[in-house]
């Protein structure tokens, strides 16, 4: 039998008790419900990548608009009677970002096989699909073109952000043209408005936008059947649980409900239009 010192009996006792103390403090993210933890901290954090008109951001003030940004603000001030923080970041970080407890709910996040692996979704506030915006006097896109399979040719470029849903709807399928990849929608309309992009791939209520603001160059390629129709929904941790999803499922399909989603939509377009009218 082998005999401990003092000295080490002292020294692993407090070796083990700290280990337990460390074990004992439950992060964020693992407490019993994702919406008590949220209460105890005082603040809702949303997860926002910018993608008008679900979600935009001043870039003067940093002040957050857009429908699912209101939709994230009313549940945490009106449902859970907290405070709101939104937290910015990009597409190709907003599920690992929700992953790691950086925030508690990401906005505007298409429904995929792919994404469900990783996380949970909310029941669906709009549904998503993949349009193409181009400049209607750009000789390389036929006019009256409803496929992809007509403007997808060499020498054609095609603007997107990267790692958005519509970046992996039109690498799916997308062949011969040109991809370019860019981190925001800025970026993106920038690209087709100085023509190093034919054509911009972005979610269809995104492009409406676009083509409604500059209705004098500006026309939509509207693929049948759609490509990639989805559910846009909030994202959400994988371990929340299930009485947890169903009180925001509640909230969100009682603002379907009232038509304050509809309305929500429509002061967000116009936002959007009002400064370039």
């Amino acid at each position: 039998m082998v005999r401990l010192s003092r000295f080490t009996r002292q020294a692993l006792v407090c070796l083990f008790a700290s280990a337990f103390v460390v074990a004992s403090v439950p992060s964020r993210a693992d407490d019993a419900g994702a919406w008590q933890s949220v209460k105890k901290a005082g603040v809702l954090r949303c997860g926002a990548a910018v993608a008008p008109p679900y979600v935009m951001r001043d870039p003067k003030t940093g002040e957050y608009s857009g429908f699912f940004s209101e939709l994230c603000r009313n549940f945490g001030q009106n449902v859970l009677k907290v405070k709101v923080e939104f937290v910015d970041t990009t597409w190709d970080n907003i599920v690992a970002g929700l992953q790691s407890d950086k925030w508690d709910l990401s906005l505007a996040l298409n429904d995929t096989p792919e994404r469900e692996k990783a996380i949970s979704f909310s029941a669906p506030a709009t549904d998503y699909n993949v349009s193409f915006v181009y400049n209607k006097n750009n000789p390389k896109v036929p006019k009256g073109a409803h496929s992809v399979a007509e403007i997808d040719k060499p020498g054609v470029t095609i603007a997107v952000m990267s790692g958005t849903a519509q970046d992996k709807a039109i690498s799916a399928v997308v062949k011969q043209a040109q991809i370019m990849r860019l981190p925001g929608n800025d970026e993106t309309r920038l690209a087709l408005m100085s023509r190093r992009a034919d054509l911009l791939a972005d979610a269809n209520i995104t492009n409406l936008l676009l083509t409604e603001a500059h209705p004098d160059w500006a026309a939509t390629i509207q693929p049948q059947p759609p490509l990639a129709q989805q559910e846009v929904a909030f994202g959400i941790r994988k371990e929340t649980p299930a009485a947890d999803i169903a009180a925001l499922n509640k909230y969100v399909n009682e603002q379907l409900k009232s038509g304050a989603v509809n309305r929500l939509i429509k002061t967000s377009v116009q936002a959007m239009l009002i400064p370039n009218k």
